[in-house]
């Protein structure tokens, strides 16, 4: 199993038990500012890169957008931002980054950036040529972590061609990159199990991570199962299962029961499930919100959220699309 650096259930145990103790002695801070705790917590990746368990997620936005967003996040305490070449912001996620680190209120080493080499990308002096065009791009001499965006072109996205050969000499172009110091991890995205098993069979460094969709109506619990199996540690992107969450019935009724937003109760759902979570927001308020996740929710309300009804397409709104690199429905 992956190290892990704090236990969750015994980080938010305390933390309930410091408010209600403060409270008998008239003492409200803990109530009036709720400990972002988890902010401090880490997952430790073999070779022993540490990675935060929540990051800021910056799909569709726009460079300056990303960049605001950014410099919101990281002063609000988090230090784990996720990008990628087909987002079309890195230069923005890079300046955001830049800015913190001059204005003195991080250092480089703090920070966990992510990003992705494109899904199109399919050969090795592609995905290798790419990888140094996102290092110009974000202005950062290396990255934290180097995913495969998917294991198939968006426009061939889970169609018949597998592309295996094609995504082992991408991999291979990775691992020269992380053996040169230009990336500190590295992993893929979106990958199956034969995906795995695919670079598994033969490569020299193993997939750190694998970032797939989860969230409640979506949890594919199988793959989660054989990446723990596998010491890959799974990241969790759109949680909020791209602001449909917020509407669906099973969510917000769970949700009123812990009195938290939807949301809140949506990222804490996947790191409870083991996985990096990484909720999109621009708007410094919910970048704020998202962290504050000073509750547990319990096995019973896990098991009932993992069994909830899937989410359709159309269910999606404008992120019906998908993947929306492909323009498929």
């Amino acid at each position: 199993d992956l190290n892990l650096t704090l236990s969750c259930r015994i980080i938010i145990a305390i933390p309930i038990m410091q408010v209600f103790a403060k409270k008998s002695t008239g003492e409200t801070k803990k109530m009036q500012n709720p400990t972002n705790e988890i902010l401090k917590e880490t997952y430790t990746l073999p070779g022993g890169v540490k990675i935060p368990k929540l990051g800021l997620g910056t799909w569709l936005m726009e460079n300056k957008t990303a960049e605001i967003a950014t410099q919101a996040a990281i002063s609000l305490g988090y230090r784990h931002i996720d990008t990628a070449q087909a987002y079309g912001n890195e230069q923005g996620v890079g300046a955001g980054v830049r800015a913190a680190i001059q204005s003195g209120a991080v250092t480089r080493d703090e920070l966990f950036i992510t990003s992705k080499v494109a899904a199109e990308n399919k050969t090795y002096e592609s995905a290798a040529q790419s990888i140094n065009e996102t290092l110009e791009k974000t202005g950062l001499s290396y990255l934290d972590l180097m995913l495969i965006h998917s294991p198939q072109p968006w426009k061939e996205f889970r169609e018949e061609k597998r592309y295996f050969q094609e995504n082992k000499a991408v991999w291979r172009a990775l691992q020269d990159a992380f053996q040169t110091g230009k990336l500190r991890a590295i992993g893929v995205s979106n990958f199956l199990i034969d995906d795995l098993d695919n670079l598994l069979e033969d490569c020299k460094i193993r997939p750190m991570v694998n970032q797939i969709l989860t969230h409640v109506g979506n949890t594919p619990l199988e793959l989660i199962g054989f990446c723990k199996a596998q010491n890959i540690l799974t990241e969790a992107y759109s949680p909020i299962a791209h602001g449909a969450a917020l509407n669906h019935p099973l969510i917000v009724k769970t949700a009123e029961k812990y009195g938290v937003t939807p949301a809140r109760l949506c990222v804490r759902y996947t790191l409870q499930l083991g996985m990096v979570s990484l909720p999109k927001a621009a708007n410094p308020e919910h970048i704020r919100q998202n962290a504050e996740l000073d509750f547990t929710i319990s096995d019973g309300d896990m098991l009932l959220l993992q069994n909830a009804q899937k989410f359709r397409n159309a269910d999606y709104g404008e992120s019906r699309v998908f993947p929306v690199y492909g323009g498929k429905l």
